[in-house]
Formats: C-alpha cells, structure tokens, sequence
C-alpha cells in the first residue's frame, strides 16, 4: 500500500501568507516597494523564496511588478470595488445565514469589543485591523478552511482600497455601531436579520468607496 503523504505548506506560501497578512493589518500600505534582499535577510529565506511569495501575491492581484523599478504594493481602484464587494457578498453574507458555535460568535463578539477599544483610545488603525477581524470572524463561522483562504485574501484587498477612505479618522468608527448590531442579532440568534443588517451595511460601504475612489 502506497504511504499517505501530508501536503506541508512551502516555505514560499508561508512568507506569502505573511505578507498578506501585513497588507490586511495595514502595516505595508499602497504603493510600497517590497525590497526582495531585505525580506529575505528579515524572514530568514532566501531570495528566490521571497520571488516565488511575490509571484503568489501577483496573482491575487496584490503585489505588482514594474519593469525596471522592483515589486510594489498593489493600489486598487474603483473597478476592483464592485468585484471584492461581490465575493463578500457571497461568502460574508451566507456565513452569517448559516450561523455559528457560541465560540464563534464570541469572536465575533471579541473582534467588536477590540474595536470599541481602539475608538477610545484614538486609534484609527488600531480600529481598522478590528473591523478586519470582524468580517474575518464572521466567514469562521462557517468553519470553512477554504472560505477562510479566500477571506485573507479579500481581508488584504479591502485594506488597500480602504487606506484611501480611512485617511478620514472617523472612517471606521462610522461602521463601529453597524458591527454591534449584527453581532448582537447574531447572540439572540437571528440569523436573518444580521444577515440583513450584513448586506444593507455592504451595500452602503460599496456606495462609500465608490465615491472616494471616483472623487
């Protein structure tokens, strides 16, 4: 009988998977030069590794290659709007349908709460990366690996469009009270209203960055 072999993540996909967190996060905003060398002095890899991470992160479209210049962060604009909003439609919305354990409402429920606290402390990225959270914690609930995947990569794309919108402090804290409802519809266990509250807050914030990115 042939043995059994457990697919390992490369090295490569690791480091990708790093960056795309950092975009997420909002610590590599638009525009910035990826400098190949020293990611690869910083990461502990080698340089064809760090290539092979940005070749991945180009075909998601958040990485790009500009002859004679290097690797760049990638700078979405409004017709990448409508796309991301589409898939997050798809995926948020009918995670929120389905429901989830109590553990995952309670972090959703965690990601609200870190909001709240990065508003009262003043901290607009702070605020952003637990808006992020929040719509990541919603598609956990589905307990998806492969809905999870797709969401870390549209968690990255939504932080590069919204960079623009967010140099408005309050950006965030507009959407601070919209997560505080559908977590709560979510813990009394109304499914459909969150999601309704969901797709009405999705609709609306598709409306926002459109007229940012077209102004």
């Amino acid at each position: 009988m042939s043995r059994l072999r457990v697919a390992v993540p490369s090295v490569a996909t690791r480091v990708a998977t790093e960056l795309r967190l950092q975009i997420a996060e909002g610590a590599l905003l638009p525009g910035t030069k990826l400098k190949e060398e020293a990611l690869s002095e910083e990461l502990g890899v080698s340089r064809n590794t760090v290539r092979e991470a940005f070749a991945e992160l180009a075909s998601e479209r958040l990485v790009v290659r500009q002859p004679n210049r290097g690797v760049f962060v990638a700078s979405l604009g409004v017709n990448d709007i409508h796309d991301v909003y589409t898939v997050r439609r798809a995926i948020e919305v009918s995670a929120v349908r389905g429901g989830g354990s109590p553990e995952s409402i309670a972090s959703v429920r965690a990601a609200v709460e870190e909001g709240k606290r990065a508003a009262a402390a003043g901290d607009s990225e702070g605020l952003g990366s637990a808006n992020q959270h929040f719509h990541g914690a919603l598609v956990a609930m589905a307990s998806s690996e492969r809905l999870n995947t797709i969401m870390s990569q549209v968690l990255a794309e939504m932080r590069l469009f919204f960079h623009k919108a967010s140099v408005d402090g309050g950006f965030y804290q507009d959407y601070l009270e919209e997560n505080e409802k559908i977590c709560k519809a979510l813990e009394a266990g109304d499914t459909e209203l969150a999601a309704e509250r969901l797709l009405s807050y999705l609709d609306r914030s598709e409306e926002h960055q459109t007229a940012v990115h077209t102004s």
